[in-house]
């Protein structure tokens, strides 16, 4: 009898660790399925953004006024569907994200990461793209890619943790990119800067496998190109990025006091803008158009064509910088859904052209590429991220350190203008009560009603 009971504890006691064990194995085939949707639906997302775009550059060059119709309706169009249909699916993506995670089980987080909210940012997205809208698609990848995450864990029956939507987050980034690094970087600098917890292993997993499923169907590619960059002189250096760091950042900074003055939870402008959505959204689509055409189609779309022709030494046009610059702001002001990665890049690269003629001309590739980089992190405020995202999409290495040094002086100067981290403060928009964003970015509080943290898995 003695020798029975004790089998029959042995048993009880073996079955938390059983049921343990199993929940751990839904969790790690719950990241693996998610992980490599979101390397698909980046990849299909990527073909359509790019089908738009060039329909639409199709019909500009069959008949080089339409977008001063198109533009504008189209603008309204989708404005109008987004506020009524899908409010969630407005602006980046990115702040949704951030927004989610503050309570990733709550009535929010289900309303930014549902299906219907993902489904239609991929369509809104595309729609802006086929209007020349200046947006870029990885951004609405890592509300998408968080979607994913979080409805496929639920699908496993795995508990929604902070975890999983940055990992998701982060698979987006590295997929729609070809990055794996710069997603992991993203996801430190960007979605887990409010948290004490450690997420590298489920984040790491997740974009890896996102990664390598892209690279697997589109190929090795490398996003800007190989770029071939002599070796720049120390005196060079110590002049170069500096300047294209603190200019590249108080311009960046512009955009996001800009930006957030527009579309900001506080920004000024933003009671006018909203009080007529639809007119703001016709008068943008208009400014955007006209833009587009001056600059006979510079500025339509990602902006990733002219940007990869100055990184491969194609003279450009000075104006190109500060007019991306324009259509962005404008397009950012309509409602209109869309991220802000790849025009930021463009705006960079076009602030980096405007550096070259001070410098030799075998230097005018890393001239630009500094400031694509200073320009970037000025907006974003995220160096490493913007350092990683660099040497992966231009498939070098050896500018690392003026980089480094671009990116930091970058971050400095935009914070000399814009005192808030744009994501973050874009990301209170969607939140309430306690779960608000402090203005500057700072580690945020857990809410009370919050689940409790693993921070082993998660």
């Amino acid at each position: 009898m003695r020798l029975f009971s004790r089998k029959l504890e042995k048993l009880a006691s073996s079955i938390p660790t059983d049921l343990q064990e199993l929940q751990e194995w839904r969790r790690r085939l719950a990241t693996l399925a998610g992980a490599l949707l979101i390397g698909l639906v980046a990849i299909v997302f990527a073909w359509a953004g790019d089908f738009a775009q060039n329909q639409f550059n199709k019909i500009q060059s069959a008949e080089p006024y339409s977008p001063l119709i198109l533009t504008p309706i189209l603008f309204v169009i989708i404005a109008a569907v987004t506020s009524s249909v899908a409010p969630e699916a407005r602006g980046s993506g990115i702040p949704q994200a951030i927004a989610a995670s503050r309570d990733p089980e709550g009535l929010t987080a289900k309303g930014l990461l549902s299906l219907r909210a993902g489904i239609a940012k991929l369509f809104l997205t595309v729609g802006a793209m086929f209007g020349g809208a200046s947006v870029g698609r990885e951004g609405p990848t890592v509300q998408v890619g968080a979607a994913i995450m979080v409805q496929i864990h639920r699908l496993f029956g795995v508990r929604v943790t902070p975890g999983v939507i940055i990992a998701g987050g982060a698979a987006g980034v590295a997929a729609a990119f070809n990055t794996p690094l710069a997603g992991i970087a993203f996801a430190i600098e960007e979605l887990a800067v409010a948290y004490e917890q450690r997420v590298a292993i489920i984040v790491m997993g997740a974009v890896m496998i996102a990664g390598l499923t892209s690279q697997g169907i589109s190929g090795d590619y490398v996003y800007f190109g190989h770029l071939s960059t002599s070796g720049l002189p120390l005196t060079v250096i110590l002049v170069v990025a500096p300047l294209a760091g603190f200019l590249g950042g108080l311009a960046g900074g512009l955009f996001s006091r800009l930006f957030l003055a527009c579309n900001g939870s506080q920004g000024k402008w933003r009671a006018v803008l909203k009080k007529r959505p639809l007119v703001t959204a016709l008068v943008c689509g208009l400014i955007v158009a006209i833009v587009g055409v001056v600059s006979h189609g510079a500025t339509w779309g990602t902006g990733y064509e002219p940007t990869r022709a100055l990184l491969e030494g194609s003279d450009g046009d000075f104006w190109f910088g500060p007019a991306k610059f324009i259509s962005t702001i404008a397009t950012s002001a309509s409602g209109v859904p869309g991220g802000i990665f790849a025009p930021a890049l463009a705006v960079g690269a076009g602030l980096g052209n405007l550096l070259t003629p001070f410098f030799p001309a075998e230097h005018a590739g890393t001239v630009i590429l500094l400031g694509m980089a200073g320009y970037f992190v000025g907006v974003v405020r995220a160096p490493l991220t913007a350092v990683i995202i660099l040497s992966e999409t231009t498939g070098t290495t050896d500018v690392i350190l003026p980089l480094f040094v671009t990116c930091l002086i970058g971050d400095w100067a935009g914070g000399l203008i814009c005192k808030q981290r744009l994501y973050h403060a874009l990301a209170a928009d969607f939140m309430t009560g306690g779960e608000k964003v402090a203005a500057s970015g700072k580690r945020l509080k857990q809410p009370e009603n919050a689940a409790p943290v693993d921070t082993e898995k998660d």
